[in-house]
């Protein structure tokens, strides 16, 4: 498919090396260029692995009682924590999107008001003049890799393939979609699951291999080829991009971790992610790449709190999955780097997963879209324990509803809504404002707005400010 986006930017490349091979001159002798090629610091590879409604509580290094996760917890001594890094959204789709792009979901279209998300039945995906991590990546020398949920549009022009990814592997969709007619009705096929009731497919590239896919295996396959991935990566960069389908609902585990936790089967599960994310790093270790590769854990929003004990926790923060509240965009996030990134620090700096295309395009050497108004931050400063966080600032969207900012320790709440199947669902103003301070009260559960009016003053500039630049893309499936 003709993509004058790509073309442009190829041409940009082009453009870029002749231009850099004519000012050289013959100066530059063939001596030097090899001193230089010598001296040349390796482009790092990146893996980040993406979960689904895993929550801020539910790893043992953010605090859980019950859930063991000893890898993650070994990855959170030899790396950083970060105890303020945010999805882009409450909801799946859009934080996806965010995340690949470096934009707020809104700028692409990826967000609805009306469920006009990406059902499997929809006509509609990722934007063909996005610009996705993996096609910045790819641009400069990046082989890219995509295992596991994709959620950002299931037609052939909407995969990860025709997106910047030389490979995929994984399911489209959410794993909860195209339950058959004859399955229980209600939440009974949730919480009693069997893989016949989703006829969800899996796929290589954009071939269906398996229908339904057999879920039980899900997590162990994807990280099989992921690891496949790494091991047969050569002496070329990488970025690999894997998102795990679990722990979103319907949960399904492998035979080995049956009845294995004492949080019981969504403990279960996400003790089978750990046991993955363990077998990532230790094929790193064993392929000796482990000093040159960043890894980021993170999930794409908070725990599915309607689900009871299928859902995850959000620890002491407020709400979960499909809210503006801490509990539904802080997520649990680890980066480990050995000799790059300090071990066994816990950083306080804002962060946000669409500040990665920023972080990735530093450290790669790539070049970051100029035509088009970015949300992402350069992190490689706080990485290296050299300096504080650029970030200073949240933007909590849902969908194109900005619900709250987030300006330094203070957030203010300018409207609320519940999440699905909680009350009040009706979408509220705040009116006046509410204001928490986060470093005090991170479970937002004191209105400081009436001692603190200059605060108030100080963030409505910054939304002036934010909403005077804001251009967002046409609705997407808007009839």
């Amino acid at each position: 498919m003709f993509n004058p986006h790509r073309l442009l930017r190829l041409l940009i490349l082009l453009v870029a090396a002749l231009s850099g091979a004519i000012s050289r001159g013959p100066q530059a002798s063939d001596t030097q260029a090899n001193d230089s090629a010598k001296d040349k610091v390796p482009q790092p590879n990146f893996v980040v692995i993406f979960c689904d409604d895993l929550g801020y509580g539910d790893l043992s290094c953010f605090g859980h009682p019950s859930i063991d996760t000893p890898q993650l917890d070994r990855m959170a001594s030899e790396g950083m924590r970060w105890l303020q890094f945010y999805s882009a959204a409450p909801v799946c789709t859009p934080s996806r999107a965010a995340l690949l792009t470096g934009r707020l979901p809104l700028r692409s279209g990826l967000c609805s008001n009306r469920r006009r998300v990406l059902f499997p039945n929809s006509g509609g995906g990722i934007p063909d003049s996005e610009v996705t991590i993996a096609e910045m990546l790819r641009d400069v020398g990046y082989r890219t890799a995509c295992v596991g949920k994709w959620h950002l549009g299931h037609l052939p022009e909407y995969l990860p393939t025709e997106h910047g990814f030389d490979s995929y592997f994984g399911i489209p969709y959410s794993n909860d979609m195209d339950r058959i007619a004859e399955a229980p009705k209600g939440s009974t096929s949730i919480f009693r699951p069997r893989v016949e009731y989703f006829n969800v497919p899996l796929m290589r590239g954009q071939k269906i291999i398996e229908r339904p896919a057999d879920q039980t295996t899900i997590s162990r396959r994807y990280t099989e080829e992921a690891i496949k991935f790494i091991t047969t990566n050569g002496d070329q960069p990488f970025f690999l991009y894997l998102a795990h389908s679990m722990p979103h609902v319907p949960l399904f585990r492998s035979e080995a971790f049956k009845n294995q936790s004492r949080r019981g089967l969504y403990g279960d599960v996400v003790e089978e992610i750990d046991w993955s994310v363990g077998q990532i790093l230790s094929a790193l270790r064993t392929q000796g790449l482990a000093e040159n590769t960043c890894v980021v854990f993170t999930s794409d929003n908070g725990p599915w709190l309607s689900q009871k004990l299928h859902g995850g926790s959000a620890g002491l923060l407020r709400e979960g999955k499909g809210t503006t509240w801490e509990g539904g965009m802080r997520e649990p996030t680890l980066m480990w780097w050995p000799q790059t990134i300090p071990a066994g620090q816990a950083t306080s700096a804002l962060g946000s997963t669409m500040d990665l295309m920023a972080t990735f395009a530093s450290l790669s050497g790539a070049a970051l879209p100029e035509d088009r108004q970015l949300d992402s931050f350069d992190l490689t400063p706080v990485l290296r324990g050299q300096a504080a966080a650029p970030r200073d600032h949240v933007f909590y969207y849902r969908a194109y509803e900005l619900m709250a900012v987030r300006q330094g320790p203070w957030k203010v709440h300018y409207q609320e809504q519940g999440s699905y199947g909680t009350s009040p669902r009706k979408l509220t103003k705040c009116d006046p404002p509410k204001l928490y301070h986060l470093e005090h009260d991170p479970s937002e559960m004191y209105n400081m707005a009436a001692d603190h009016p200059d605060v108030l003053i100080r963030v409505q500039k910054l939304v002036d400010e934010h909403l005077a630049q804001l251009d967002p893309a046409p609705t997407l499936l808007e009839h």
